[in-house]
């Protein structure tokens, strides 16, 4: 991370990782159609997160209303994210 990058909060480095991992199907932001949350991990939780790396440009939202990753959110959680986990693997 650069001096001149925006901070990263925890859970938006979550959130940018379930991004990533939703590839082209894109995350949601709501409860589904009929209402009824079908899993423990509602997607409600991440909305805040999603709409503040939108404004950080890394992520966009569709116009069906699902974001996925930009270019630049591929970036950062390649930078940021998977960095962490070759780290953790080089200590083993």
């Amino acid at each position: 991370m650069s001096w001149d990058e925006l901070y990263l909060e925890t859970c938006c480095r979550s959130a940018l990782h379930r991004l990533v991992l939703s590839g082209k199907v894109g995350r949601p932001v709501g409860p589904p159609p009929e209402g009824r949350m079908l899993d423990f991990r509602a997607p409600l939780k991440d909305r805040s997160c999603l709409m503040r790396m939108e404004g950080m440009g890394l992520a966009h939202q569709r116009d069906d209303g699902r974001f996925e990753v930009t270019q630049a959110g591929e970036q950062r959680h390649d930078r940021e994210i998977l960095s962490m986990k070759r780290a953790r693997h080089r200590r083993r």
